[in-house]
């Protein structure tokens, strides 16, 4: 059996006396008992074939580790795992060992009775071995790797005790245990299709006069085919054509538009559909639910320049919010500033989450260990991404402008005797439509099912009773929490004591055999100028990987206002995580009740570059994406909030009380 002989990122076994000469140095041609299995592109390439297949695995980049399987027949199996970004999730190990200072593992034939050694990086003569040599080196091969995987998991045992652990700005040459949770090659084609979907539907505009971006007082809007009389039931399709603000007409598309219908007397709304043709014209469809006189919004939000320029900005980077960690030792506490990207070259304090593939960062204070930070606190940074034309579009005069109409109002009729078609009531698993329903003397009515009637509260709780409900992120559903502990009398606040920003809550009912819990999910969390408790802080897929579930447990999850000001590939990560999450916990619980809710509108006055409707009228559609096809019940809280018309990120109680009665109709 032949020594090993270290190439540029692999090991190979010269089992062929026949050399070949690459880059000044003889390099054996391995026969074919050999395969050499290089990271993608190259993997299917037998090395052994020719002599540019030797030239390909020469040249291919550095190994950094070696992944072990070990066999029940003490067999070693080595594979390679490239340490290129693009190819790190080639395979998935079962364990990375680390690479000591200038030692390299190398890689070996996937034959039996082989043996796993640390060489240096020169050529080393082929030599014989009896079998005994054989035997004794297997044995220590075997002794070597029960060694590495016991310094191995002692290590990571210890670090999760505390889970903030120091570290240097470079993250080379860290031990690491790779989870079936872990981020996979899938999900980051997942992540990035879904990525580049939304790219191609927003116009890359670069302009320099104000004067040629869309105007909504020049723009135009006709309803389509128009007649006198309109049937509930029937769609009304409204015609715009966009022009600038010299009244030429605008030859693209990729502005954002909402659009609803609504009835002040009867306190009627429903959203409506806008489908772009990227030419400057649009179609606004809207679903006629009830009789009398309908009267028309189609507001230009934001102009497809401001667009082009929020999703230009947020991709950019990180630097809108940053935020500042508390430390505490003893009495003395000390600040430092915290974030998604490591912006020092001071020592860093680097909170890994390697299974869900979660970094998070803190400048390490001089003389307090990274797991000694209590606190966390969101600010607005003065950075901007915008130009100060761009700025322009998105000062409020700009924002959200009545486009021009031609009609104000059309008259609805009920124009058949025959009683409307009966839906089934909600239950998870449903698709919801769009628009999902419409409001009725300020009630919210699905569109594709039926509520169940809660008007008396022993029918909620009923429903309630031995139950364990989770609410998990951010604070619309803090705000869910709040309206069921008010109404609920029999639930009783439990008090956890905690100091700051209020992170998590919880409500019990003894006698029914209720608990209700709160829980906001982990970094971003923006709250600026509150700071907020962060030593049992969980990312949303960790709260879940923690549920047992079963019958009496109902999951409600809610992401997306806090991550507006962030790049969208961290949301769209996130959103992916909870998803695997979930499969999870449907693997082992499959009658857990899960509910999505989607957020809800915001502020038309509040910082656009950093929370506009815009960003989270993307976000809506990415969580719409991604869990369409899994078994929830989802509650489109945007579709809602635009069709109340609300604009506020916490709308008023009549509105919670909707979303609460159809989450409430999917779990009874």
């Amino acid at each position: 059996m032949g020594t090993p002989i270290r190439q540029s990122g692999a090991c190979i076994t010269p089992t062929s006396s026949r050399l070949v000469r690459i880059n000044q140095r003889e390099v054996p041609v391995l026969s074919p008992s050999f395969y050499l299995r290089p990271p993608a592109p190259y993997e299917g390439h037998r090395c052994w074939e020719n002599e540019s297949r030797v030239q390909e695995c020469y040249e291919k980049g550095p190994v950094s580790a070696l992944l072990l399987t070990l066999f029940s027949n003490m067999r070693v199996q080595t594979k390679l795992y490239s340490e290129t970004e693009n190819y790190r999730h080639w395979l998935k190990p079962y364990i990375a060992l680390p690479t000591y200072g200038p030692l390299d593992f190398c890689v070996l034939p996937h034959v039996h009775r082989q043996t796993t050694g640390i060489f240096q990086h020169s050529l080393v003569r082929e030599t014989a071995m009896t079998a005994t040599w054989e035997k004794k080196i297997l044995l220590a091969v075997v002794l070597f790797t029960v060694l590495m995987l016991s310094l191995t998991v002692h290590h990571f045992t210890k670090s999760l005790d505390a889970v903030p652990y120091p570290s240097n700005t470079t993250l080379h040459h860290k031990k690491k245990i790779v989870s079936i949770a872990n981020f996979s090659l899938e999900d980051e084609i997942q992540a990035s299709l879904i990525f580049k979907n939304i790219a191609v539907s927003i116009p890359s505009i670069l302009f320099t006069l104000k004067d040629h971006t869309t105007s909504a007082k020049k723009s135009r809007a006709t309803i389509q085919n128009p007649r006198k009389k309109y049937c509930v039931g029937e769609t009304i399709i409204v015609h715009l054509e966009m022009f600038d603000h010299l009244g030429n007409r605008k030859t693209y598309g990729g502005d954002f538009i909402r659009a609803r219908i609504f009835s002040p007397d009867l306190k009627a709304a429903a959203s409506g559909r806008i489908e772009d043709f990227n030419n400057g014209t649009y179609h606004a469809y809207f679903t006629l639910f009830w009789k009398g006189k309908v009267f028309f919004s189609l507001v230009l939000y934001h102009p497809s320049e401001a667009v082009s320029a929020l999703w230009r900005a947020r991709n950019r980077g990180y630097g809108l919010i940053y935020f500042m960690g508390t430390f505490t030792n003893g009495t003395h506490q000390v600040k430092s500033e915290c974030g998604f990207q490591p912006n020092t070259k001071k020592e860093i304090c680097e909170y890994r989450k390697e299974e869900y593939n979660e970094l998070f960062y803190c400048t390490k204070p001089e003389y307090f260990h990274c797991g000694s930070i209590i606190y966390l606190q969101a600010f607005n940074s003065d950075h901007s991404f915008l130009s100060t034309l761009e700025k322009s579009l998105l000062d409020r005069e700009n924002i959200a402008i009545e486009i021009h109409k031609n009609f104000e109002s059309i008259d609805v009729y009920s124009c058949t005797e025959l009683p409307p078609m009966s839906l089934e009531q909600c239950k998870i698993g449903m698709v919801p439509s769009f628009p999902s329903g419409f409001v009725l003397q300020n009630k919210w009515r699905p569109a594709f099912c039926h509520l169940a009637n809660f008007a008396r509260h022993e029918q909620m709780y009923t429903c309630f009773k031995d139950k364990m409900i989770h609410l998990i992120g951010d604070s619309t559903v803090h705000q869910w929490y709040l309206y069921l502990e008010k109404t609920f009398e029999g639930l009783k606040h439990f008090d956890l004591h905690r100091t700051g920003l209020e992170s998590m809550a919880l409500s019990v009912d003894l006698q029914r055999n209720i608990r209700l819990q709160w829980k906001k999910h982990s970094h971003p969390f923006v709250a600026v100028n509150k700071s907020y408790f962060v030593k049992d802080d969980l990312y949303v897929s960790e709260q879940i990987d923690q549920l047992e579930g079963g019958p009496h447990y109902v999951v409600v999850i809610c992401l997306g206002q806090n991550f507006r000001p962030f790049p969208i590939h961290l949301f769209i990560k996130r959103v992916i995580n909870v998803r695997k999450a979930l499969e999870r916990l449907f693997l082992r619980s499959p009658d857990t009740k899960v509910i999505i809710k989607t957020e809800n509108t915001r502020e038309i006055s509040i910082d656009s570059e950093r929370f506009s409707d815009f960003h989270g009228y993307i976000q809506h559609f990415i969580v719409k994406d991604i869990f369409k096809d899994l078994h929830v019940g989802v509650i489109d809280a945007w579709d809602m909030t635009t069709a109340y018309n609300t604009n506020n990120v916490h709308p008023p109680e009549n509105v919670v009380q909707d979303q609460i009665y159809m989450f409430l109709t999917y779990i009874c």
